[in-house]
């Protein structure tokens, strides 16, 4: 590996200046609270900041930087296709703020698995799932940028059977303190565009149908059963696009229930929010959703 990952997304769907970005980040997370950290994993948006970017703040508020040295990403594909999952080719990620690492090192153990690919510059530079992410960790990690690195993920369109196999592979990494997940999402992709309109008039507006649906699957997430995700999203079809990336971090951590029945693990979402109301067939809106989970 010799590469680095330009910022291909800088200047357009979020700041490529230092200073603007900065106080774009530091404005939206003082508007956050921690209340229920410090997260071992989070679930956070990957839309361009003026839309998602408040709302991915009350996750990144839920990180406490001080015992954690690397971070492992995980997002979706959304122009390649993927049976499985895929890995950097890169050494370093660029941000606007400061680069960033990857760990060399669990990117051997991963690979020695044989479940890996490897995504080529061009498929890594197109995808937003994971830059997106990028600047908020620099941000919130910058007490400890000298010793940090990221673990990139690629996660393709999973069958239930190998969310399982990768859930149970990343569970030892998601019981270490000192390694953070971050599960790349948005949630129901609503409209004609997106071809999905589903809509219960017993909720009132589509908007409203829109977020009573989110939230079902946003309670579901919270008592992390997997099987249970994968029947919601068979029964309603929404149109979460890091639902694999999802499925992957709950059978994480059903695996770890399974091995350490004692370890009490607890997950919460602390925001939501539309990029529009939708009221019409004629609109269209995504949801975004900030989730924590804490390891007692």
């Amino acid at each position: 590996m010799s590469k680095v990952r330009r910022a291909t997304h800088a200047g357009s769907w979020y700041p490529d200046n230092v200073g603007e970005l900065t106080c774009q980040l530091d404005s939206w997370l003082s508007k956050a609270k921690p209340v229920h950290s410090p997260a071992r994993a989070i679930i956070a948006p990957h839309a361009g900041y003026y839309y998602c970017g408040g709302c991915s703040a009350h996750a990144y508020k839920q990180i406490d930087p001080t015992n954690i040295r690397r971070v492992f990403i995980l997002g979706p594909s959304h122009h390649v296709r993927l049976s499985g999952c895929a890995l950097s080719s890169c050494e370093k990620y660029q941000t606007p703020l400061y680069d960033l690492s990857i760990d060399s090192k669990v990117y051997n153990d991963l690979y020695a698995t044989g479940l890996f690919e490897n995504m080529s510059l061009d498929t890594d530079e197109e995808e937003h799932s994971i830059e997106m992410q990028l600047p908020f960790i620099a941000k919130v990690m910058e007490s400890q940028k000298n010793d940090l690195t990221i673990v990139p993920v690629l996660v393709g369109s999973l069958s239930a059977d190998k969310e399982q196999q990768y859930g149970k592979l990343f569970s030892k990494y998601l019981l270490d303190p000192e390694n953070l997940f971050v599960i790349s999402s948005d949630f129901c992709h609503w409209g004609r565009r997106f071809h999905y309109t589903f809509h219960d008039k017993s909720f009132g507006d589509i908007w409203q149908s829109i977020e009573a649906l989110d939230r079902m699957g946003m309670d579901i997430i919270e008592k992390m059963g997997p099987s249970d995700f994968t029947r919601y999203l068979g029964d309603y079809n929404n149109t979460i696009c890091g639902r694999h990336p999802i499925g992957v971090l709950l059978n994480a951590i059903e695996s770890v229930h399974t091995k350490n029945g004692n370890r009490k693990m607890t997950f919460k979402f602390v925001k939501y929010a539309q990029s529009s109301q939708c009221r019409s067939t004629h609109d269209s809106s995504v949801s975004y959703a900030a989730g924590t989970l804490v390891v007692h």
